[in-house]
């Protein structure tokens, strides 16, 4: 892209500024020539790519703001999370794990506003730490100053979302969306509760929980909606029978078939030296016909009983007495077989 094209604090020009960023060496000294890790100086040129957004407040504006906001204000307890990534990994349909929530933390209004508060103090501090580098190099003190606002920030951005992991939880239990799959809409709710911390604007009186319900069943209903799509455009289900080889079967029918083939030139060619009245019983019970018009109907033992004129527990004795005849015939061509193939063979 020519360089005139790209327009004084683009997006593409703040990302080709960040690229030849170098930082200023600071003269009081620290690791290397300017005090940051190279890791560190990675993340600075990240942060100053993209402008912070917060949500302002007349408590940024005092002069005693930071001592005010974090100094004075009540410790708010952390929640234990420890329960949530075993229960991730079991939501078996018809599960209530994801009911057992211990560790989570009741918020009330005013700590709600405490954390608010300080989330987005940090957000505005990095933002004012960006609009007055500029274009600039940021000195070492900049940099460490825009580290330690950012990491302030996002220290509190998660535990306002690790606060509300229930809530997520407890709204994807209420929606009754059975096609879509239980741990996909919790990560969307995930999602929409993140969104949420980032635009609440705890000065208006609200609880968080009021805005984030909201944002979360909407993340719901668009993925209803996209899985609704996806399954409009791709309405075959996938099969995993698909997914599996039928080699095997197809080596058994194959053997099959060769093997009834082999039974039938033996018993036309009487190559098992049957009596006739064997070859009689064995055709007529299965149906082998050496004429031109191919296989014939099968009879039962009492049909072929009446044509030569036995019981049909005789006609048994001799279907079973021929078959055996039948094996040994059969046993010593695939034997021949086997031994042709093997004097052919190269190796």
């Amino acid at each position: 892209m020519p360089q005139a094209m790209i327009e004084k604090n683009s997006p593409m020009d703040r990302i080709r500024q960040r690229q030849r960023l170098s930082l200023r060496p600071n003269h009081a000294g620290g690791r290397g020539a300017t005090g940051l890790s190279r890791d560190e100086e990675k993340l600075v040129r990240q942060i100053l790519t993209e402008p912070m957004d917060y949500i302002a407040s007349e408590e940024f504006e005092k002069p005693d703001a930071e001592k005010t906001i974090y100094d004075d204000a009540p410790e708010v307890r952390r929640p234990d999370v420890s329960w949530y990534r075993p229960l991730m990994d079991d939501l078996s349909p018809g599960s209530d794990r994801y009911v057992r929530t211990n560790g989570t933390v009741l918020l009330t209004a005013a700590e709600e506003r405490v954390l608010f508060l300080q989330y987005n103090y940090a957000r505005y501090r990095v933002r004012q730490l960006q609009l007055e580098i500029g274009n600039d190099e940021p000195d070492p003190d900049q940099a460490a100053a825009l580290l330690k606002w950012y990491r302030t920030a996002v220290k509190y951005r998660e535990q306002i979302s690790e606060t509300n992991l229930a809530l997520v939880l407890a709204m994807a239990k209420r929606t009754r969306m059975s096609e879509v799959d239980f741990a996909d809409l919790v990560s969307e709710g995930n999602m929409a509760l993140l969104r949420s911390v980032d635009k609440f604007d705890c000065g208006r009186g609200f609880k968080f929980s009021t805005y984030a319900c909201r944002a979360i069943l909407k993340a719901f209903s668009r993925q209803g909606m996209k899985l609704s799509k996806y399954r409009q455009r791709f309405p075959t289900d996938f099969d995993p029978a698909l997914e599996k080889s039928n080699h095997l079967e197809n080596v058994r029918a194959t053997h099959e078939q060769e093997c009834a083939e082999e039974v039938r030139h033996i018993v036309i060619n009487n190559d098992a030296d049957l009596t006739d009245v064997e070859r009689t019983v064995i055709n007529h019970r299965f149906g082998i016909d050496n004429t031109s018009d191919g296989d014939s109907n099968p009879l039962t033992l009492e049909q072929v009983g009446q044509i030569i004129g036995v019981t049909k527990e005789r006609v048994r004795q001799i279907q079973n007495k021929a078959l055996d005849k039948i094996r040994i015939a059969l046993e010593e061509s695939i034997k021949h077989t086997n031994e042709a193939a093997e004097a052919t063979s190269p190796n």
